[in-house]
């Protein structure tokens, strides 16, 4: 069976964050380990509270993991102290990690920023050119490249300005779009677009950990890059399609719909 590591942040609901990704994982066919940044309170409405990781013990966590049960892929999802980005980096760099996503968690579904800079210039730093993949949403994307994005085109340049400078592939989300939920892919001077039609459900708590964690999933068991981001994105919509809501606020995927087919 091939392995995926997340390193992540805990989210009590289990929608999101270390939970959604074990979750995702496991329904795409491998199995899932993990290194907690942080442990959360939180639930559909929003975060209470957070209890952060040592460096120290996020590198224990993490050189575990590698010493025993190897990853053929690392998802890394929520980071929010740069001590901790550089012991993840510094960590995958001596285990000679491959098929790293970083899924660039960075700013909110309202807009707002965050990460302080001194976080994001670490991920820019650190974490981006050891990434295969990164997948920023448009939001964040603005904020990595200082472009305004409003449609396809937009998208294309910011996506090109982001492979060029840090020599990794581009998922660039449009979830955040006004008129679609297409995504493009950037590598190498090549585009791919992900035609989505947008779903009527307000449930989408955890979509971009659940995206990147099946990307990360698929490369795990050899599948092109392409090949990755195409069964991760049938995998989510048939997430969201599903239609699962639970609790107050922006409800959960439902993560095992598959198991309803069987």
């Amino acid at each position: 069976m091939k392995k995926a590591l997340s390193i992540a942040g805990s989210d009590s609901s289990g929608g999101a964050g270390i939970q959604a990704d074990i979750k995702t994982m496991i329904m795409n066919g491998v199995y899932a380990m993990t290194a907690i940044t942080a442990l959360t309170a939180q639930n559909t409405t929003g975060v209470s509270s957070i209890l952060e990781v040592t460096p120290k013990f996020l590198g224990q966590q993490i050189d575990a993991v590698f010493q025993d049960i190897r990853p053929d892929a690392v998802k890394i999802g929520m980071v929010f102290k740069p001590a901790l980005i550089e012991v993840i980096a510094q960590k995958l760099k001596e285990y000679r990690a491959s098929n790293i996503v970083v899924d660039t968690v960075m700013v909110s579904s309202s807009g707002t920023v965050l990460l302080k800079n001194s976080a994001i210039n670490k991920i820019k730093e650190q974490l981006f050119p050891l990434a295969t993949l990164i997948t920023p949403n448009i939001l964040e994307a603005e904020v990595l490249t200082g472009v305004s994005i409003n449609g396809k085109k937009d998208m294309e340049y910011a996506s090109k300005l982001l492979f060029d400078k840090y020599g990794c592939a581009v998922l660039l989300k449009g979830g955040h779009s006004d008129s679609n939920a297409d995504d493009i892919l950037y590598c190498n001077n090549e585009i791919t677009w992900y035609n989505s039609n947008r779903i009527n459900n307000p449930n989408t708590h955890g979509t971009g950990c659940t995206l990147s964690s099946a990307i990360t999933a698929n490369l795990a068991k050899e599948y092109s890059l392409k090949d990755s981001v195409e069964k991760a994105k049938e995998y989510i919509t048939g997430a969201i399609s599903s239609m699962l809501n639970l609790g107050n606020g922006s409800g959960p995927l439902d993560h095992g719909y598959l198991l309803k087919k069987q």
